[in-house]
């Protein structure tokens, strides 16, 4: 199945969730955000949400600096 992350096409399995995703591309949990087809996710759904063919995820990185 075809999904775009942050404008990347990917080829991922059938029924992967957000959270089995962000484990896939080994990202800090803890310092993202997601949003789904222009729609930001709570991270509280983010194991029930399961993907879909041509969905659209952009992940954002939180960098912490002063």
């Amino acid at each position: 199945m075809k999904v775009v992350v942050n404008g990347e096409a990917r080829e991922v399995e059938e029924n992967l969730s957000l959270s089995s995703l962000l484990e896939k591309l080994n990202l800090p949990v803890m310092r993202v955000a997601v949003e789904l087809n222009q729609t930001v996710v709570r991270r509280a759904t983010w194991a029930e949400t399961t993907l879909r063919e041509n969905d659209k995820v952009e992940i954002v990185h939180f960098v912490g600096g002063g």
